[in-house]
């Protein structure tokens, strides 16, 4: 089975879905398992509401926070901290891993992102980088706008519910104190907003393989999409 794997792999794997539906981890499992790279594109749009909330800007004010983006300077590097992170997220020269992952920055990352020239820098900034192939891309517009041409697309679903519970036990791990039913809330209202905005509104692309995750564990979904590259 291996043998088949590397055989013919698809050189760009796009993987799109809502919030908490299991997308960063499975992705960064199947480039593992590859031995590609695997980016997951909800760190710049995170990077530009964190910049925008420490800088005071308005988050509401799609022009200033638009400027902002077109400024910004992200570089994402192999994390070197032993702390669970993929990856440094690196700001200005300066590491936010873990900031760009607050509340402050959840509750406005949606809006950041539906402002057109802010999804424009970072499209751009993410076509550069997948140039090269051999990459898991990870996000809301991977298959129909960012890699439109991607070799695979992977479309993961998950009830609210289900999600909010995963992100409710995510947290917990971390010593956070949280509520079940103000994550299940905040997902709604961020399933709201990013599929209803007129740009690159979340939806699958329609060649994607759509795969609800509520029955199934992250290692059941890596491996059959294993299974899928396999028979390629």
């Amino acid at each position: 089975m291996c043998e088949q794997i590397y055989q013919n792999p698809p050189a760009t794997i796009a993987i799109d879905g809502p919030a908490a539906s299991g997308k960063s981890t499975i992705g960064n499992l199947l480039a593992n398992k590859l031995g590609y790279i695997s980016l997951d594109t909800g760190i710049m749009y995170r990077a530009v509401a964190y910049k925008a909330i420490q800088a005071k800007v308005d988050v509401y004010d799609g022009e200033a926070v638009s400027d902002l983006a077109e400024r910004i300077q992200i570089d994402i590097r192999p994390s070197t901290a032993g702390d669970g992170c993929q990856f440094d997220v690196i700001i200005d020269g300066e590491d936010h891993t873990w900031d760009i992952r607050s509340p402050e920055v959840n509750q406005v990352v949606s809006e950041v992102s539906v402002y057109p020239r802010v999804r424009n820098a970072m499209t751009e900034l993410q076509r550069k980088i997948a140039k090269n192939g051999r990459i898991v891309m990870i996000g809301r517009d991977i298959g129909t706008v960012v890699l439109p041409l991607a070799e695979m697309k992977i479309y993961l679903e998950a009830s609210v519910e289900v999600r909010a519970q995963r992100r409710y036990i995510e947290e917990l791990a971390r010593g956070k104190k949280v509520c079940l039913d103000e994550i299940a809330e905040s997902l709604r209202h961020r399933d709201e907003i990013d599929s209803g905005r007129a740009v690159a509104p979340l939806r699958p692309a329609e060649d994607a393989i759509v795969l609800n995750t509520d029955d199934m564990t992250v290692y059941e979904v890596v491996e059959y999409l294993m299974g899928l590259i396999a028979r390629r």
